[in-house]
């Protein structure tokens, strides 16, 4: 059960402007692990934890969309004992939450190379991927087999294509031609990224998206990582000023 505490704090954060779209990097089960002479598949275990608190915190605050960057492309060089190990729990997570999501109204959504995900990760993924289409809740995004650059250059590649099929013009081509190639097309312009663990690099997340994003980083590592501290994340991105470019004057004198 929620703590009360918890829940009068989502109730503040959802009276103030949110972000329409969340990315978090979920940095530090390894470490979290070692710190604790523990193998680092229990790290990543317990990080699984945290994704289902900060899932939940997320919906009830009021979060259109949610993308978690769960495997890297650059993860698949990890150890394969590791590896194995983080498809396994992915497989777990897919079907122990599948009752949750659906429960909630929640749309499941992946991105990333999914073609080399093992089948046994695919095949319930794209169950509830379907299953869940309908949902008209926050959408939960899974980056998985995700790299920025990857996905920017399989963007060029789809543009490109349509440049040949004379769909195209080279000095046409906008940033809306682009977009509509990324594998978000379909989900809100990215407001907030947020990395766990005290790193402060991007690791080829949401390369494009981010463009004007807020990012927030904390020292947390992210098996700790719960539902106040992604509203304490929030309450610091709702104490910014979003310019795009323009300066403070401009701004409020904005209709």
């Amino acid at each position: 059960m929620e703590s009360a505490t918890l829940k009068f704090r989502e109730s503040t954060v959802k009276a103030k402007p949110l972000p329409r779209h969340v990315g978090i990097i979920m940095d530090g089960n390894g470490r979290w692990a070692e710190m604790q002479g523990r193998p680092r598949i229990e790290g990543h275990r317990e990080g699984s934890a945290s994704v289902r608190e900060v899932t939940r915190c997320a919906r009830r605050t009021g979060i259109e969309a949610l993308t978690l960057y769960a495997f890297s492309s650059q993860n698949w060089k990890r150890p394969s004992l590791e590896v194995t190990g983080l498809m396994e729990l992915l497989r777990e997570y897919l079907i122990k939450e599948r009752a949750e999501i659906m429960e909630n109204g929640i749309r499941l959504n992946a991105i990333g190379a999914l073609e080399r995900l093992p089948a046994f990760v695919r095949t319930p993924l794209e169950a509830l991927r379907e299953d869940s289409a309908g949902n008209k809740g926050m959408v939960l995004t899974l980056a998985l087999s995700y790299g920025g650059r990857e996905e920017l250059v399989q963007a060029m590649q789809a543009v490109a294509r349509r440049v040949e099929n004379g769909e195209l013009s080279s000095d046409s081509i906008t940033e809306a031609d682009v977009e509509r190639e990324l594998w978000t097309c379909d989900l809100p312009p990215v407001d907030l990224i947020i990395r766990s663990s005290g790193e402060n690099r991007v690791s080829n997340f949401l390369l494009w998206q981010g463009a004007y994003a807020e990012y927030v980083f904390t020292e947390t590592l992210w098996p700790d990582f719960r539902g106040d501290e992604l509203l304490d994340c929030i309450e610091r991105y709702q104490n910014r000023e979003r310019r795009f470019g323009l300066t403070s004057a401009q701004l409020r004198a904005l209709p």
